[in-house]
């Protein structure tokens, strides 16, 4: 069995559609959006050319058709050997498409065209929905992740702009990807940490740095540092907890940071007395900044306590907003199953308190990475126009007259610029605009490569 069979890389259904189009059929254009009308920019763009550089970058072999074919009988559906053979054949396997898209990092509003497919030969008009399945999942996912972390990055720039002097400077390190062990695939960890990374910096999601260096020529997109985890801490027993942190401060403090996770046993007993009694002189001449990790307790109260507790017995200075900033020696991540109403009430109670949002470093999971799908920005792929033998094109279009949100878009699409931001027209009213969807990919050729600094750059 090939998993890499792009042929098999579909609904099953699909296998049918070949007997179902008109059959004067030429092509057949698609669309992706975000369904849905509003004036907030919400989405993010990202992840397609991982997609076309780790799947459609791979071609279809003789091998795979008769597979193909095998899985298919079995399965009760029907097969076109013929029409995948002359694919073999005629493209040497590379699926005759195009496609453009809008420049990955793109900000815009739910209803404007991201991605539009259509075949380049007419004897395979049924291949435009054939790769539905696969290119609707290669965008959904992570455009939904990037989508979802742009709005905790927004809530976090707001919060460091109010309490700390260089809130832009600190952002970028503000949250943590966790999430790598809470996703259901190597592969979806790489996907839905490199679209994290669109944003932040910081993660230990190590497959995201990869995918972002293999797909986008980040040389390294994101950081970590040493950390504990509670087998490492846990080992020295309960009455060597004190020696299992020093270790850490013996062991780290030339990196410049470490984490430390402190609540194996009581963390107000490892914060107060630990921390700030037998380690403090330490911990001060280190020259590092440990990052104290309370991994359970109150979500909302326990971090905010911690910083306190720090406050007390490390000290801290008032920045020129008027807030206080531990020493430096010192900081607090929370990641116990934080989500960004979570962030919001800390930061909300340590601001009530008089102090800075730089003291808290954040940091996710599964609710990064996997708390996220298709229904959460509504992503369809619809047909647009059907062009005929005589090269006609024809508008496709649905309009459900019992659900009017699932209307699709009637006729090839272009994208503008409007007023309110990017808006979808038809490509045929365009009128000399420009057309902000461009060709990203032709018949196995990668037509734009971008790179990792460019969609930072777009997605701002």
């Amino acid at each position: 069995m090939n998993w890499a069979n792009l042929i098999l890389n579909t609904d099953s259904y699909k296998l049918s559609h070949f007997l179902q189009y008109p059959p004067e059929t030429a092509a057949i254009s698609s669309y992706i959006e975000t369904r849905g009308g509003s004036d907030l920019i919400d989405v993010v763009f990202f992840g397609l050319q991982i997609f076309l550089k780790d799947v459609l970058s791979h071609p279809v072999t003789m091998s795979d058709v008769a597979e193909a074919e095998e899985v298919a009988q079995a399965h009760g559906l029907p097969f076109d050997r013929a029409g995948w053979t002359h694919i073999v054949n005629a493209h040497g396997g590379y699926l005759p498409l195009r496609i453009e898209a809008l420049p990955e990092g793109t900000l815009t509003r739910r209803g404007v065209p991201l991605v539009q497919v259509v075949n380049t030969d007419p004897a395979c008009w049924w291949l435009t929905s054939h790769i539905e399945t696969a290119l609707l999942r290669a965008v959904w996912y992570p455009s939904s992740v990037a989508s979802n972390v742009r709005k905790v990055k927004l809530a976090l720039r707001d919060a460091l702009e109010r309490t700390a002097d260089e809130p832009e400077l600190l952002l970028p390190s503000r949250l943590l990807d966790y999430g790598a062990r809470g996703v259901g695939a190597f592969e979806q960890a790489g996907i839905g940490g490199a679209a994290h990374l669109v944003h932040f910096t910081g993660t230990d999601t190590l497959s995201g740095v990869l995918t972002a260096r293999r797909c986008y020529g980040a040389a390294m997109a994101g950081r970590s540092m040493p950390a504990s985890e509670h087998s490492t801490m846990t080992a020295w027993g309960g009455d060597r907890e004190a020696d299992a942190y020093a270790n850490m401060v013996s062991r780290f403090a030339p990196s410049g940071a470490f984490a430390v996770v402190s609540d194996s046993y009581d963390i107000n007993q490892a914060v107060s007395f630990i921390w700030g009694k037998q380690l403090r002189d330490a911990v001060k001449a280190a020259g590092a900044t440990v990052y104290i990790r309370p991994d359970s307790g109150d979500p909302i109260e326990t971090p905010v306590q911690v910083v306190q507790q720090l406050d007390y017995r490390f000290g801290a200075t008032q920045n020129r907003k008027g807030f206080k900033v531990l020493d430096r020696c010192v900081r607090v991540i929370q990641g116990d199953g934080i989500t960004l109403a979570d962030m919001n009430q800390i930061l909300n109670r340590l601001e009530a308190f008089g102090y800075s949002a730089e003291n808290m470093t954040f940091a996710m999971g599964g609710g990064l990475l996997q708390k996220v799908n298709r229904d959460t920005y509504a992503f369809a792929m619809k047909a647009n126009a059907r062009q005929d033998t005589s090269g006609r094109w024809h508008d496709v279009w649905k309009r459900p007259a019992t659900m009017n949100v699932k209307a699709s878009k009637a006729g090839r699409q272009a994208v503008i610029s409007g007023m309110a931001g990017l808006e979808a027209v038809r490509f045929d009213a365009l009128a000399g605009r420009e057309n902000h969807l461009r060709p990203v990919w032709q018949d196995g050729r990668l037509l734009k490569d971008w790179s990792f600094e460019e969609v930072r750059a777009q997605a701002r």
